[in-house]
């Protein structure tokens, strides 16, 4: 096979996917922004303070050879996101948006298609359509990875966030995507002669789709891989259950429902949450200044943090997948999650942690207050986290994936 994969920005997954495709023989091509190798601009700006940024778009240089990198827009939008430039990366419209950066790759990889032979394209949400288009004309087969739910479930469940949180509408951005984006992911989707998932949850999202579909594949991310044994995790003999939160600071994360929690076990609990804000909130803005905030960390740092808990809540009311699930259960560190994430897929509730339903901080505060009386529980939770990474690691996400490209699939949703 000839594969050319494409994503704007990367990321663990995307990572994990270029490496599986080119150990397998399959990847041609992959086509992104901005790639860091150690012997490029990039690579080289990442060992200085102004350019440590670009330590996040590191790939293996074994990749090197094979890697179209189209850095012009990108780069404008780090830069206006560093200089505070707001309009010119203004959601959808602005010239160094998101929006554009997916689009403008979409575009260089359409051109790329037209010009060179290749049995198959592997995109992203929002960044497929063009690609895809081309891809048609030419017989090539169409891969789509959706890393996040579908959107039509996600409007629903976010408009009724809205009534029932109006003080976190700003923190739900979400709500505000064009009709013009929203069907341009429905011409991806029509277009992906294979769908590739992470998790069940967004697997059943796409029953909300009005037209047939391939029956997607539901391949679950990898955990770290961390030299934590049994005996190195932390024994719990402090007297507050020391709680963490990991995401961007908004409703989607269903931080208002934590926030409640916390609230009803008062000093029996200490809060810590590591995130970006997201919109303006005034609850908000009282919940930092009582609890310890972190704005961002390097993933090694939050990783550590992790170790230092005991336990990640992250009552997520829509995620595709929740990457700092599996990245706490791999720290030896359960979680209290919901249905509307990876949990389901990964984790047995009651084992690994606690799965609970969505907008509920009264079924939080219940499992918080368990695991603050029981530490023998909470101890076993860790080791059980523990036992859960080490048998879902990427290792196996890369084998499961190139079975996916390689064997033929069939069947519609």
């Amino acid at each position: 096979m000839k594969l050319l994969l494409t994503h704007p920005t990367g990321n663990a997954n995307v990572r994990s996917t270029a490496e599986a495709c080119d150990d397998a023989g399959l990847l041609k091509t992959f086509a992104t922004t901005v790639a860091a190798f150690d012997n490029n601009i990039f690579g080289r700006l990442s060992n200085t303070n102004i350019g440590s940024s670009f330590n996040r778009r590191r790939y293996s240089n074994s990749l090197q050879s094979k890697t179209l990198q189209f850095p012009l827009r990108e780069l404008g939008r780090m830069l206006t996101d560093k200089l505070g430039w707001n309009s010119l990366s203004r959601h959808e419209v602005g010239v160094f948006s998101v929006q554009q950066v997916y689009e403008a790759l979409d575009r260089a990889v359409a051109t790329e298609l037209k010009r060179n032979t290749y049995d198959a394209v592997y995109a992203y949400e929002d960044g497929a359509r063009e690609s895809f288009i081309a891809a048609k004309a030419k017989q090539i087969r169409t891969i789509y990875d959706l890393p996040t739910g579908y959107w039509r479930t996600a409007k629903r469940i976010f408009s009724e966030e809205a009534v029932l949180q109006p003080d976190w509408v700003q923190t739900m951005p979400a709500l505000i995507d064009s009709p013009q984006k929203l069907e341009r992911k429905d011409e991806e989707l029509r277009a992906a002669d294979q769908i590739i998932v992470a998790s069940e949850f967004t697997a059943n999202t796409l029953r909300d789709a009005p037209f047939e579909l391939p029956t997607p594949i539901i391949i679950p991310y990898g955990c770290p891989t961390t030299p934590i044994s049994d005996q190195q995790v932390d024994r719990v003999s402090h007297d507050k259950l020391r709680v963490l939160f990991v995401g961007n600071l908004s409703q989607g994360k269903g931080i208002a429902y934590l926030l409640d929690a916390v609230e009803q076990l008062g000093s029996a609990v200490e809060l810590t949450l590591i995130g970006r804000r997201v919109g303006q909130c005034a609850r908000l803005d009282r919940a930092l200044e009582k609890h310890h905030w972190i704005d961002s960390l390097p993933n090694a740092q939050v990783l550590e943090a992790m170790r230092t808990h005991d336990v990640l809540v992250f009552p997520s009311i829509f995620e595709g997948f929740g990457m700092v699930i599996s990245e706490a259960l791999s720290q030896g560190i359960p979680v209290i999650t919901t249905p509307n994430t990876c949990a389901p897929t990964l984790m047995k509730d009651g084992k690994s942690g606690f799965i609970v339903p969505i907008r509920d901080g009264i079924a939080i505060a219940e499992k918080l207050e368990q695991l603050h009386q029981d530490r023998d529980l909470l101890q076993q939770m860790k080791t059980a986290a523990l036992e859960v990474a080490k048998n879902n690691t990427w290792a196996n996400y890369q084998s499961q994936l190139v079975h996916a490209l390689t064997v033929n699939t069939e069947g519609t949703l």
